[in-house]
């Protein structure tokens, strides 16, 4: 399905039923990043999967984007849909999108997940996200490729699942280079965590032990200035933890979001 909000067609899909939950997907990826959580999620909830500005089957515009941006696009989306309150699933920049949405709008967040995330770029951020902008525009999104998979996965994750790997890396070949320079820009100046503080909704951070993209101590950032959050590594993942480690990624989100009585018995991670 599509809808124009602000000027843009975004693409989105519905599915499941209960309450509302939102799912945001990372830079170079598109909704499909989350099918491995989907068969859980649509047992107890209407989740919404959008793709953002820029990136799947959603319209591009040049840039550079701001995460304020990123943020209204999904705003405008939800009171388009009449959703009044959802819980929120964000991966990498899925986490920085939904971070700002829960400053700029916290009567609308529920239950807030924040995975392989960042709440203060990086003193080099600028230079990086500069860099793989003008590669981009220069040799196309493919030589992106190699060296985000890299990132995304552990060697020996990537080893074993080539045609996986494939899969995801036609999607990053795909990504707009105008959507995907946008965002790099937007990622840069990532800087939520004086806001963060301000929040009540409850909040769990997640992150891969082996994250190199967003580090454990970038996730810890963002738990210790979220006063309601609490905060899970993820053993064998890096970046893109919800693939990766999809069984332990969901019995977290399973802990975090759902009753005591939902039937799911599995052990999760320990959270602090």
């Amino acid at each position: 399905m599509n809808a124009n909000i602000g000027g843009i067609d975004i693409h989105y899909e519905i599915s499941g039923s209960g309450p509302w939950l939102t799912l945001s997907h990372a830079l170079a990826a598109n909704l499909g990043m989350w099918d491995a959580q989907m068969a859980l999620l649509d047992k107890h909830f209407t989740v919404l999967r959008y793709d953002i500005r820029g990136h799947g089957q959603t319209q591009a515009t040049e840039g550079p984007y701001s995460l304020e941006l990123l943020a209204d696009d999904i705003h405008g989306l939800l009171q388009h849909l009449g959703v009044a309150r959802t819980h929120w699933i964000g991966l990498s920049l899925g986490g920085m999108i939904g971070q700002v949405l829960a400053i700029r709008h916290p009567e609308i967040m529920d239950h807030v997940v924040i995975a392989d995330s960042t709440g203060k770029a990086a003193p080099n951020a600028s230079t990086i996200w500069s860099e793989r902008a003008t590669l981009a525009r220069t040799q196309g999104m493919g030589a992106l490729v190699p060296a985000t998979l890299s990132r995304w996965f552990t060697d020996s994750y990537r080893e074993k699942n080539p045609e996986v790997m494939a899969h995801i890396g036609h999607g990053i070949e795909g990504t707009s280079v105008a959507g995907f320079a946008g965002c790099c820009a937007a990622i840069s100046i990532v800087n939520t965590l004086d806001g963060l503080q301000h929040l009540r909704s409850p909040g769990l951070v997640l992150v891969g032990d082996q994250d190199m993209a967003t580090p454990p101590a970038m996730s810890e950032q963002i738990h210790q200035a979220w006063p309601q959050s609490r905060y899970g590594v993820l053993t064998g993942a890096a970046h893109v933890s919800n693939i990766e480690q999809a069984a332990a990624f969901n019995d977290a989100l399973a802990k975090f979001l759902l009753p005591a009585d939902a039937g799911l018995n599995r052990p999760a991670p320990q959270l602090g």
